[in-house]
């Protein structure tokens, strides 16, 4: 994999932490121009990306991710950052959602979850933080379809756009999963959504499609 960041020591824990858990992480970086060359040249299975990143510390990180979605959609992106960017986190999460993440920077130093994310990403799953979703949700009920679920549904839906399968769900929110099952479907049909199918990835994608605010 290739990790993006500005602050030398997390770049420099993040690498010794990665290669103790038995992850090759084949180039570190503190710039966006250094995370798309190495990308192009090596390739990776994940580019751990921050958002804020030279010479401008605004968003370079993300524009970068938004690149490598683009040029090389077989590489999995999981974005860290200390907050959300709503405009180009909408525009990273409305595409093929596979292999795509975005965690809060507050998470990493929960370990578990952070490498639990990786994995996902790398396999061409989905990991999204909750205060990501959270805030992406957020829209005027006079316009949102979202204001026709149930609270439950909700639920359901906010643990479908971090990622988690139904069983998953279940256990989560302590439900069976034909419960879960039947959430699932009702969210598609509330929001005009075809719920055929099962893949996990467009489940995704059909959700995200509603966060263009």
């Amino acid at each position: 994999m290739t990790l993006a960041d500005d602050s030398t020591l997390l770049r420099e824990g993040l690498v010794r932490l990665l290669a103790e858990e038995g992850h090759d992480v084949v180039a570190a970086v503190g710039d966006a121009e250094a995370l798309l060359a190495t990308v192009e040249r090596d390739r990776p299975d994940v580019a751990v990306v921050d958002v804020r990143m030279p010479p401008t510390h605004s968003d370079e990180g993300l524009r970068a991710a938004l690149e490598i979605r683009r040029r090389w959609p077989g590489v999995g992106v999981l974005v860290l950052s200390q907050y959300v960017e709503r405009r180009y986190a909408t525009e990273l999460l409305t595409g093929d959602p596979a292999g795509v993440g975005y965690l809060l920077k507050d998470r990493v130093v929960e370990i578990d979850e952070f490498l639990d994310a990786l994995d996902r990403v790398g396999a061409r799953g989905t990991a999204f933080d909750p205060e990501v979703v959270r805030q992406l949700l957020a829209r005027s009920t006079h316009t949102d379809p979202l204001a026709r679920l149930t609270p439950r549904e909700h639920d359901v839906l906010r643990e479908m756009a971090q990622g988690h399968t139904n069983a998953a769900i279940g256990r989560r929110l302590f439900v069976s999963t034909s419960a879960v099952e039947k959430h699932v479907n009702a969210i598609f049909d509330k929001l005009g959504l075809p719920g055929s199918g099962g893949d996990y990835s467009r489940r995704v994608l059909a959700v995200l499609r509603y966060l263009d605010s």
